[in-house]
């Protein structure tokens, strides 16, 4: 399975294509995520992952344009940002996002169809996010206790993620997550087209 990792900085995932910019752990692509295109074929990857990313770039919906033209038809797409509720806590951070995201990428919402058809699979909050950097400057017992709060939270949060984000969500001082996957909705390249395009780049012999 070809495996795509956006946004690696210093976690780098084993068994995937790691792509980044300004990190400094080297990644296997270097490559700035706001300029387009991304340098993959189309269709490459069965999935793309995209860990706390798309709030440090200028244009989501040009990266997840980008991102379906080189998913795989029925590839997964795995999204993971800060809640609108606590988007801004980080200095770089350009947006936070809602639980309304995915509407964009349904073709039969007419309030602001983006032309990329990604059918939602999964919704997700989370209030005590991204553990592997808690642990580094959290003691023990404040990590073990606010990740036991954080499962219930989440627990009542996600039986309506939707309610929670309209309603509750800073009551309990935001939610630091909110994650997405999605599936890629488009027809596979014909036979035909491909021998095409591979006839259209063979070289001419003359007679």
């Amino acid at each position: 399975m070809a495996k795509l990792n956006l946004g690696s900085g210093e976690f780098p995932k084993p068994g995937f294509v790691n792509v980044d910019y300004y990190s400094i752990t080297p990644p296997d692509v270097r490559h700035d995520l706001d300029a387009f295109p991304y340098p993959f074929e189309d269709n490459t990857f069965e999935l793309i992952e995209a860990d706390h990313c798309l709030e440090h770039l200028r244009d989501p919906f040009a990266v997840m344009r980008e991102i379906y033209r080189i998913a795989k038809p029925g590839a997964r797409v795995r999204i993971r940002v800060p809640h609108f509720s606590r988007g801004f806590t980080h200095a770089d951070h350009k947006r936070g996002f809602d639980v309304t995201f995915p509407y964009y990428f349904n073709p039969s919402f007419k309030g602001g169809y983006m032309g990329i058809p990604l059918k939602l699979h999964k919704l997700r909050l989370t209030w005590f996010a991204q553990p592997y950097l808690k642990k580094s400057v959290l003691s023990p017992a404040v990590f073990y206790a606010a990740s036991a709060i954080g499962k219930v939270i989440d627990f009542f949060a996600n039986l309506s993620p939707f309610l929670a984000s309209r309603l509750w969500c800073f009551w309990v001082g935001g939610f630091e997550e909110v994650f997405f996957e999605f599936e890629v909705e488009k027809a596979a390249p014909s036979i035909t087209a491909t021998q095409e395009a591979g006839q259209a780049t063979e070289p001419s012999v003359a007679s």
